[in-house]
């Protein structure tokens, strides 16, 4: 993910996570978060993927709440933002530059941020992904 800040490098959990990594994998290839920005900017997290900038959009469609009790809320952790209904997630997602254990069980960890959490700390509101891309078999 290059953003306005610098780059930020993700890993995902396609065995753990299977429909929500799918998800996302084909926004990315669709070129879908390319130019959105970081719409909410914590002290403990950061989140963007909303066509609409505000915290409302998303991609016309929802997918079902996945869980592992392997995969928490911890500092690094990528996951997919959502409204009050478990299973509306859609495009928004959400990185935690803090431990958030409120958060276990509730929302799809799917990922973590194996390089660049100085830029996740950088970010600002209104910051873009500039082009978010695919490295397949990178660990």
């Amino acid at each position: 993910m290059k953003t306005d800040k610098g780059n930020i490098e993700l890993e995902l959990y396609p065995e753990k996570m299977p429909i929500t990594v799918e998800n996302f994998l084909k926004l990315v290839k669709e070129g879908f978060y390319d130019g959105l920005t970081f719409h909410r900017v914590e002290n403990w997290v950061v989140q963007g993927g909303d066509p609409l900038g505000n915290g409302t959009g998303g991609p016309g469609w929802t997918i079902k709440l996945e869980t592992h009790p392997d995969l928490k809320n911890v500092k690094g952790a990528l996951a997919m933002a959502r409204s009050s209904d478990p299973d509306s997630a859609g495009s928004q997602f959400y990185i935690l530059k803090k431990n958030a254990p409120w958060l276990n069980g509730q929302y799809a960890v799917f990922g973590k941020v194996t390089k660049g959490m100085d830029v996740v700390k950088k970010l600002s509101i209104g910051d873009k992904m500039n082009t978010v891309e695919v490295v397949e078999g990178q660990s």
